[in-house]
């Protein structure tokens, strides 16, 4: 196993290369060391499988004939094990029958580079690579700040119907305990359960009155390894 030290930008930019020809891996570790990226690079399938399981490169690059395992079969644990498809998946192949290509696609490769190639050729594939990788990553950015816009929408909805539902029957109750609590004062009856009525009424309209007024929505640790928005004024 080798490894290059180039610029890394980000989590997950450092590529994994596999190939059981050393001439073939000394290519694209020369192509990644012009594109400026580190890399790790293994002989055998087997070997990818387990340094992609441990590091998650963003970028793959694979045989597709490999002892142990073969590049197509890396391939499908690959996606098996990232849904999402953030790394991009590049097959190398000698095997040009459109079969073959089906193949290589079918096991959710990005891209393939058919044997026998260039480092030129490499270049031009894995810059166009970087690109759509640059891309999936700004799309997701996108949908992650639209998932966390809807759901700060939806906490506003919620407060306003939370609001509607509870103030108007909250203001009930409190207006019929105290009424009681000044009927049994009169009388010279205990008020105490009466008081504890009222102090947690009044309790639930303060936590109402901040949901309202809530417009940065932070969360806090819950039971059994949750998380509730945060309604203390405190923090």
């Amino acid at each position: 196993m080798s490894t290059g030290e180039g610029a890394t930008p980000g989590p997950n930019s450092r590529a994994l290369i596999a190939d059981d020809d050393p001439t073939m891996l000394l290519l694209m570790e020369h192509v990644l060391e012009g594109l400026g990226l580190g890399f790790e690079a293994v002989s055998d399938g087997a070997a990818a499988w387990h340094a992609w399981e441990k590091s998650r490169h963003g970028l793959v690059v694979l045989d597709i004939e490999m002892p142990r395992m073969d590049g197509l079969e890396v391939c499908r644990r690959i996606r098996e094990a990232d849904p999402n498809r953030e790394a991009f998946v590049v097959i190398v192949t000698g095997r040009d029958r459109s079969a073959d290509l089906e193949a290589v696609l079918g096991a959710g490769a990005d891209d393939y580079v058919t044997k026998p190639t260039t480092g030129q050729h490499l270049v031009a594939r894995l810059r166009i690579a970087a690109r759509r990788m640059a891309d999936d990553r700004t799309r997701r950015e996108v949908e992650e700040e639209l998932r966390k816009s809807r759901w700060l929408a939806g906490i506003g909805e919620t407060t306003v119907a939370i609001q509607h539902e509870i103030n108007n029957p909250l203001a009930g109750l409190l207006a019929t305990a105290e009424l009681l609590k000044m009927e049994f004062e009169e009388k010279g009856q205990p008020t105490d359960e009466l008081s504890v009525i009222i102090e947690e009424a009044r309790r639930i309209g303060v936590l109402v009155k901040r949901m309202g007024a809530l417009r940065d929505a932070k969360t806090v640790p819950y039971a059994g390894g949750s998380k509730m928005i945060n309604l203390r004024s405190d923090e």
